[in-house]
């Protein structure tokens, strides 16, 4: 390795996508219309490869496109993780959470479980999810709170997500009542991320986004927000802003997408090795060939971080052209 390569460090946050494969087909998600990667689970060995070389992680997020509790060996990968003080999490939709996956989760000391829900009703979740299985998630997460709760046990700590749209935004303030009902700390309002195919695309589409929403939207957010102050719950969105402001446009602002700080401060892998910019990336183009920047089975980390594409990729992020996954940040979507 030259000298300039051994003084420059690889990220120490990771996002891996431990598998691919899901066991739902919600219609605000890209693998709705079965494209993408082959179906794959992350194999054991494969996650030491990829780990191993990340020598300063401090932050693992185990989750990109699919479910990670379909993965077997995901525990394992928890437990290799802890021993070298990683912070470890990731987003399940909790179907599989059942009574041997809650002492698995909480024995490999995991140290936080997202629970994707995005409806506060059975009939809501039918909606959004296409699936029957909202009483099942919720009793899982009412038998692991009383689990943790009859062990004394605030790891992983808890929380509820919900990806906001207009099909569902209604939903809200009874979804901060569930959280606080079942003994979850916090509930994070997901902003929807879209781009519009041939196709349609499911519900991901400008016409079902929260952007620049309406007034009885923000009431709905706002009485949420209340609602989870009187109920002492964390109430929060997935970027770095409060739930109201992550729905406003910056177009103010000139090249809003050139503050993202992802592609200098993380690294995304999927379950097929592919290294991509960040988890919004797949879901904001239609060009998936365009995000991949190399492939960890086929080269370094290092070789990729330091790569032609990676290179040419974080360039056009400070320009007023970025790449196309990237033109939505700040202005359809929050950073």
């Amino acid at each position: 390795m030259s000298e300039a390569k051994q003084n420059i460090k690889l990220p120490s946050h990771l996002y891996l996508e431990t598998t691919n494969r899901c066991n739902l087909r919600c219609r605000g998600c890209i693998l709705y219309d079965g494209k993408r990667e082959p179906e794959r689970n992350m194999s054991l060995q494969d996650f030491y490869t990829i780990t191993d070389q990340l020598e300063d992680l401090q932050r693992a997020t185990l989750h990109g496109v699919g479910e990670p509790l379909l993965n077997p060996e995901l525990a394992a990968m928890v437990r290799h993780l802890k021993k070298r003080n990683v912070y470890t999490l990731f987003n399940s939709n909790g179907i599989l959470l059942d009574h041997k996956r809650q002492h698995e989760l909480i024995d490999s000391g995991l140290d936080e479980l997202r629970i994707s829900l995005d409806a506060a009703s059975a009939a809501g979740y039918k909606k959004i999810r296409n699936s029957l299985l909202f009483d099942r998630i919720v009793g899982n997460l009412r038998a692991f709170r009383s689990l943790q709760d009859a062990q004394s046990l605030t790891r992983p700590k808890l929380s509820l997500w919900f990806l906001g749209t207009k099909d569902n935004i209604s939903e809200l303030p009874e979804f901060v009542n569930l959280a606080a009902d079942l003994g979850v700390g916090g509930v994070y309002l997901q902003r929807l991320v879209y781009y519009q195919d041939d196709d349609g695309y499911g519900v991901a589409r400008e016409d079902k986004s929260l952007q620049d929403t309406d007034d009885q939207s923000r009431e709905l957010i706002q009485t949420s927000q209340k609602l989870a102050e009187d109920h002492d719950l964390r109430f929060n969105a997935s970027g770095r802003c409060r739930p109201v402001e992550s729905l406003h446009s910056d177009t103010a602002k000139e090249m809003p997408w050139s503050r993202c700080i992802r592609p200098r401060t993380l690294i995304y892998i999927t379950a097929n090795g592919n290294v991509l910019p960040c988890c919004i990336a797949p879901f904001a183009t239609v060009d998936y060939a365009s995000i991949v920047l190399g492939n960890v089975f086929e080269s370094s980390l290092m070789d990729i971080w330091l790569g032609k594409r990676y290179k040419k990729f974080r360039h056009q992020l400070q320009t007023a052209g970025p790449p196309t996954c990237c033109q939505g940040c700040g202005v359809l979507w929050s950073l």
